[in-house]
């Protein structure tokens, strides 16, 4: 049986719910994209069963940042699946702020194994500084997902050197979730 992974690429093309902007991008776009190309690769192995939150790019999901997380967490589940993985960039005031990190609901959990396991990869694959597993049990998607969960924060978008690898390199963060996925299943 295959191992479902619901990539949910955090935010909607457009208010309520976008996402932060910095360097003239914007995370909506951003992490659109590199769950495409994280789908793609993840489809190429038989082990794996994958399904977005956003399908196209003017997927719109919800009227309100409320009920756009409660559609991503109630699709997740209805689905059954095994990984909610949200994808999302970081920001900061302090531009020199760089790197990757994930959230997760409790340290004591198969999230933050993966997480930990997917961050090496990233760090390995982009470059980029592994800035740790942290625990935020407040977040909905963590907190409301029958499955494990893992946020990802793939780098900060007002940094403009990780913002230029996120916008002109998605397909090094696709291959660092995806190599960070197969080696923690171990398939």
């Amino acid at each position: 049986m295959a191992i479902k992974i619901y990539i949910d690429q955090g935010h909607n093309p457009q208010n309520p719910n976008a996402g932060a902007e910095g360097n003239g991008l914007r995370e909506q776009d951003i992490v659109y994209q590199i769950g495409v190309d994280t789908k793609e690769r993840l489809d190429t192995n038989p082990a794996f069963e994958t399904r977005l939150s956003r399908p196209s790019p003017d997927t719109q999901l919800g009227g309100s940042n409320a009920e756009s997380l409660q559609i991503r967490v109630r699709e997740a589940n209805a689905w059954g699946a095994n990984l909610f993985l949200s994808l999302h960039t970081n920001a900061s005031d302090n531009p020199s702020a760089t790197g990757s990190e994930a959230l997760v609901f409790n340290r004591i959990t198969q999230s933050y194994t993966i997480a930990e396991t997917v961050l090496a990869s990233l760090a390995t694959i982009t470059g980029l500084r592994n800035r740790g597993v942290f625990v935020r049990p407040g977040l909905f998607v963590l907190r409301r997902t029958v499955m494990p969960a893992v946020l990802l924060e793939l780098g900060f978008i007002t940094n403009p050197q990780d913002a230029s690898l996120m916008s002109n390199n998605p397909t090094l963060f696709a291959e660092g979730i995806y190599q960070g996925l197969v080696r923690y299943y171990g398939v």
